[in-house]
């Protein structure tokens, strides 16, 4: 790496591409001027066909006191629990973010696919619409107390505000403040500056399939000892070899093992041997189950299970080395494994990775309203019920990991993850609502020893690496802030084609090919696989002045 990138520039480097789209957009004073006179007093929530009028007052004396005004009090009997504690939960929390940053956000193209999925939830769906929405979110911006849904129905230049309280919820759910951290950090960070295409060469283009054929064994392994049953795929071909590392994938949570199968297929075809696994205990199938009323959504113990059912998946494949009369006899190298994982997975891959699991502090934060955290903080929390602060699972056999937006902000506490032990590659997406990449991984990253690589998918969201066959039920959805929606199938295939890259070349650092990859792993890489829809940015090291800026936005 260059020294130059030993500076704030390095992580303003990392998000670069996107400083086109921080340009200010409507100024306040004017939005001032041809709005402050009107604003709403009055909010219909909209339930089905049932609807009800709340006032201002009304709602910001619910904010105080944690109750439900009376005139709501008939109407809520249809939300759940937990819906109920959400509302009240939101309407007291203030968002970190003041006027001039909002001002920046909402005219981003991030920004604007969060006012279209605010649109959403509103009667008023057209542009005017939006730009009411814009409106009210920078004029609510300059309150005392700064940006909250209080400030800003009182900004919104209207007199009636109607909110579909369903998709109110589904939208508000998914917009948690380690998002909004997230942005307002890229917008502190990232300089106007459009880095140059590297005026370098490659070798090869290591995003390309290998020439060999490639075939998939499925086996349904039983580990007795903990009565689990867990199916693996093994991708394989006959160019397999024990010199190159065996590859085990740990899916996401309420995932399948085919979620990575694209990438399977791509380090199969160069030689690898892939086992792509199910985690039982927190598959889709349990999710379904659960959706039933059959079982819980997730045991504790999941934490614990998950990268034990690699150690087991390692141990088998052993068992399958050693057979003789099968194809794979001779081809499996398992004491020295690399591990890639998505999301829960990506946790997962760390933990296998030397990462200690310390839950001291998770325990005491998810004591707390969950209203403002986001969903791998919530499923996070689900740890908080294991018996002890601490567990070590690391599998000595696990020689490197790739964690692709993983979870990692509660449950490895202060210090677990200055533990890893092997040479690991983290990906952050700039649009991942799920596992936002200033809490997640950004901040995590950094607390990992060297040799690390962090990666930057600039507008890709959670889902954008999962095989297309896996996500393309999402597009449409309001559940991340590009296209309305999580960017999957052919919108990320520029993504995917990254991932191939970077995969491959990660493996390949531990083979006699090391060298020949190596320069897949750089920053001028990156730059050069970059498209106009996903800037790509790599990085090793976040300087100690761009930590600051990071902490800066964390303890918010």
């Amino acid at each position: 790496m260059r020294r130059s990138w030993r500076s704030l520039k390095t992580v303003a480097g990392f998000f670069g591409a996107l400083g086109k789209a921080l340009a200010v957009g409507i100024a306040v004073t004017q939005l001032g001027a041809s709005t402050s006179a009107i604003a709403a007093d009055t909010v219909v929530l909209r339930l089905g066909v049932f609807t009800e009028s709340v006032t201002l007052p009304e709602l910001q004396k619910a904010a105080k006191t944690g109750e439900l005004p009376e005139s709501l009090q008939p109407y809520t009997k249809g939300l759940s629990e937990q819906q109920r504690r959400f509302f009240l939960g939101a309407l007291g929390v203030n968002l970190p973010m003041n006027v001039v940053t909002v001002n920046k956000l909402v005219n981003t193209q991030i920004g604007t696919s969060i006012l279209n999925d605010f649109a959403t939830a509103l009667a008023r769906k057209d542009e005017a619409g939006v730009q009411a929405l814009r409106a009210g979110l920078i004029l609510g911006s300059t309150a005392p107390q700064g940006l909250s849904i209080l400030s800003f129905i009182a900004a919104y230049p209207s007199k009636r505000l109607e909110i579909d309280l369903p998709q109110a919820f589904i939208v508000a759910g998914s917009l948690n403040t380690a998002f909004w951290r997230t942005q307002q950090f890229m917008l502190a960070i990232t300089p106007q500056l459009d880095p140059k295409t590297p005026q370098i060469t490659f070798p090869f283009d290591p995003s390309q399939p290998g020439s060999a054929q490639v075939k998939i064994l499925n086996l349904s392994l039983n580990d007795q000892k903990r009565d689990r049953k867990i199916p693996v795929d093994i991708y394989w071909s006959t160019a397999a070899t024990p010199n190159k590392p065996v590859i085990v994938l740990s899916h996401g949570f309420s995932s399948v093992r085919t979620d990575l199968h694209y990438l399977a297929e791509h380090l199969a075809s160069h030689g690898y041997v892939v086992a792509a696994l199910e985690h039982p205990g927190s598959n889709q199938a349990n999710t379904n189950s659960a959706l039933q009323g059959k079982t819980s959504v997730m045991k504790p113990q999941e934490f614990l299970d998950r990268p034990q059912d690699i150690s087991f998946v390692l141990d088998e494949l052993e068992k399958l080395n050693q057979t003789a009369n099968n194809p794979l006899q001779g081809k499996l190298a398992t004491n020295n494994a690399m591990v890639i994982g998505h999301s829960f997975g990506g946790g997962t891959a760390l933990e296998v990775a030397g990462a200690e699991l310390q839950l001291e502090r998770l325990k005491q934060r998810c004591k707390k309203n969950l209203t403002i955290f986001s969903e791998g903080e919530v499923m996070q929390c689900i740890a908080q019920k294991l018996p002890e602060n601490t567990y070590q699972l690391r599998d000595t056999r696990i020689k490197q990991a790739i964690a692709l937006n993983p979870t990692t902000s509660l449950m490895f506490g202060e210090t677990g993850l200055t533990k890893v032990q092997v040479p690991t590659l983290v990906l952050a997406s700039s649009a991942d609502k799920t596992t936002p990449a200033l809490t997640e991984q950004i901040v995590g990253f950094n607390k990992i020893p060297s040799p690390k690589w962090l990666v930057g998918i600039v507008g890709g969201t959670h889902l954008s690496v999962k095989d297309p066959s896996q996500t393309l039920d999402q597009i449409g959805q309001p559940n991340t802030p590009i296209s309305g929606g999580e960017v999957v199938g052919e919108q990320a295939a520029d993504v995917r084609k990254y991932v191939k890259a970077i995969a491959l070349a990660f493996a390949a650092q531990m083979t006699p090919e090391a060298k020949n990859y190596a320069i897949f792993l750089t920053s001028d890489y990156a730059q050069f696989a970059s498209t106009a829809a996903f800037p790509f940015r790599l990085i090793t090291q976040i300087p100690p002045d761009a930590m600051a800026v990071v902490k800066e936005f964390v303890d918010k």
